[in-house]
């Protein structure tokens, strides 16, 4: 097939191309370069441009034709969020409804939209599946929420379909250690873990101890980016095979707290790590984890990388590099 892939010069989206470009796809990447690399895009055509512009858009689709579009082109930090809301509702919501207005104008209707489990909010139980109330806490994860939401208009009045998959926290490498994570600033843990043991990164912070966990450190459901970048393969040839719209949680199903991490990290690495206790951060839910039942049972979707030292020993083998 040929695909758009938006926001494929970025974390997700650069280890999304490689796996279409492996499996024989033809991909055009679309990026405006704000917080991703244009190295970091291994192959295929690649477009400098930013959804804002509805006429470069105009002219991507008119010239390359897409059959399906990916779109990763979303900021991400929730408390940059909750400072600056304008931004997040400007390029996460009003930028994708450009991009889902230009998919309806040249009769695309295949799309695969990277959403968040922050639409679901403060969780009332766990493991966390679809049929979770959505109550997000902060504009990011109303951005989300909201695309969600506009995606079933569109499909009433349009015919688009899409598929909306929700992470819960992607981390890990490509295991040949091609690409990695590369956010300015960063704020996921296990790059913050191990930038600390390389030295890039002076110590790092645990926010709290006193949550009703075993150890009192929050617990996270880490997927490693392959098997969330499988899902979206799978999401996209279900899509385009059935034309079913759906929505899918993705994690492994496994929690792992701040401590496990860091533990985890000092055995992979054989190095120790400078921590430093710091109070609880507002709004951290003392556990987040998916169930990603329905994905397995639909999709076909297994994750093969569940493993918390295998994730890490990946992300370290991009570090080190």
């Amino acid at each position: 097939m040929k695909i758009l892939v938006v926001g494929g010069a970025g974390y997700i989206g650069s280890h999304m191309v490689k796996m279409l470009l492996d499996e024989g796809h033809k991909v055009v990447t679309f990026d405006n370069l704000s917080s991703g690399f244009r190295d970091a895009v291994l192959g295929g055509d690649f477009v400098e441009g930013d959804l804002a512009n509805t006429a470069m858009l105009d002219d991507v689709f008119t010239k390359y034709k897409p059959e399906a579009v990916m779109h990763f082109a979303s900021y991400i930090q929730v408390g940059e969020s909750v400072q600056h809301p304008a931004k997040y509702y400007f390029n996460n919501f009003t930028n994708t409804l450009n991009l889902l207005n230009t998919m309806v104008k040249h009769q695309v209707n295949s799309f695969i939209f990277s959403s968040t489990a922050a639409v679901f909010g403060e969780p009332e139980y766990v493991p966390i599946d679809e049929a979770h109330p959505k109550a997000p806490l902060n504009p990011y994860g109303r951005s989300k929420l909201m695309v969600e939401q506009i995606l079933a208009d569109y499909e009433h009045a349009y015919g688009l379909k899409s598929v909306c998959l929700r992470y819960f926290n992607a981390a890990g490498a490509d295991p040949g250690a091609l690409l990695g994570e590369r956010h300015e600033p960063e704020t996921h843990l296990i790059p913050l873990v191990l930038q600390a043991i390389s030295g890039r990164r002076s110590h790092i912070s645990v926010f709290g101890r006193d949550y009703d966990t075993p150890d009192g450190t929050c617990i996270r459901d880490y997927i490693h980016i392959v098997d969330l970048c499988s899902a979206h393969l799978l999401a996209l040839t279900q899509l385009v095979k059935d034309g079913v719209s759906q929505r899918f949680n993705l994690g492994n199903g496994a929690g792992f707290s701040v401590q496990e991490v860091i533990s985890v990290a000092e055995q992979v690495t054989g190095k120790k790590v400078n921590v430093i206790d710091a109070p609880r951060r507002a709004g951290d839910p003392a556990r987040l984890v998916a169930d990603a039942t329905l994905a397995k049972n639909t999709l076909g979707w297994s994750p093969v990388y569940t493993d918390l030292a295998t994730i890490i020993a990946h992300a370290w083998a991009w570090e080190t590099k």
